[in-house]
């Protein structure tokens, strides 16, 4: 199915809501760094990845890896609404025995590789793509990072490696949002200049507005940028995107909204979404 700009957006509104509800609902989990990424991994799982929620593991999937796993409420809802699994299963997040943790495990039907231990994602996408190219699997390798992490020495041993193996078959996605847990991520430890390091390593780079879904899509599907080198694209993000109390503010990395708080949200959403629907009635 072939979706409009309008129809996208419409369910990035529907994602934030969602992710909101389950955050509340959970007592717990990573509001502002959730609602930063959900362009990305709609774009992604409408739009780009080679996946079958009906077989989620199918030998020649394209893999996605959701290395900022602290943000597990967007990537859950993101699969729910795809149909890896029910919104029972969804709205089980944070209750005993449920299936969804507060980082992504292998148990849930789509999720790739447990993560969230920050800094290691990039490597295992390195890993799935250098397997890809020696076996001769023609599928995609996506590994979303958040900028925070960016710090962790590890992914620039990947970042290394990646361009000595020339993956071309590897794209990598910064959630450059510019907080993290602790305050604004060049005070915390300078991670610039992004772009030159990765170049550095053999990448094609690129950057993006993260929010903007037309943008990231059209990024996405030129990859790779060039030939036999790895792509990484910065797409440029707003922390807690969709909310104006919650957006840029460092506290919401894992500030949890009360029922005040959700109603309110879910009213600015609501807004957002009729003006969408008016759009789409007046194109």
């Amino acid at each position: 199915m072939a979706y409009s700009t309008i129809q996208l957006e419409q369910l990035c509104i529907e994602a934030r809501r969602t992710i909101l509800r389950i955050i509340n609902q959970a007592g717990g989990g990573h509001t502002g760094g959730s609602l930063s990424c959900v362009e990305i991994l709609v774009s992604l799982y409408y739009e780009i990845l080679n996946i079958d929620p009906g077989d989620p593991g199918m030998q020649d999937r394209d893999r996605f890896i959701m290395s900022k796993g602290h943000s597990a409420e967007a990537l859950y809802t993101v699969l729910c609404m795809r149909g890896f699994f029910s919104e029972e299963v969804l709205n089980s997040y944070g209750k005993f025995n449920s299936l969804l943790a507060g980082h992504p495990t292998r148990g849930v039907p789509g999720v790739e590789v447990n993560s969230g231990a920050l800094g290691h994602g990039l490597s295992v996408g390195v890993g799935m793509a250098l397997v890809a190219k020696r076996t001769g699997i023609k599928n995609k390798t996506y590994v979303l990072m958040g900028d925070g992490e960016q710090a962790e020495g590890s992914i620039l041993e990947a970042a290394a490696a990646a361009g000595h193996y020339r993956l071309d078959n590897l794209t990598a996605i910064i959630d450059r949002n510019y907080l993290q847990i602790s305050g604004k991520t060049n005070e915390v430890m300078t991670i610039e200049d992004l772009e030159t390091k990765y170049k550095s390593f053999g990448w094609n780079v690129c950057s993006c507005e993260g929010n903007n879904i037309d943008e990231i899509i059209d990024r996405l599907n030129h990859c790779p940028i060039g030939k036999e080198k790895p792509t990484l694209i910065v797409a440029k993000t707003i922390k807690g995107k969709g909310v104006s109390f919650i957006e840029n503010r460092a506290e919401w990395h894992h500030k949890v909204p009360d029922d005040q708080m959700l109603e309110q949200a879910i009213r600015e959403l609501d807004l957002q979404l009729e003006k969408l629907k008016n759009e789409q009635y007046t194109v």
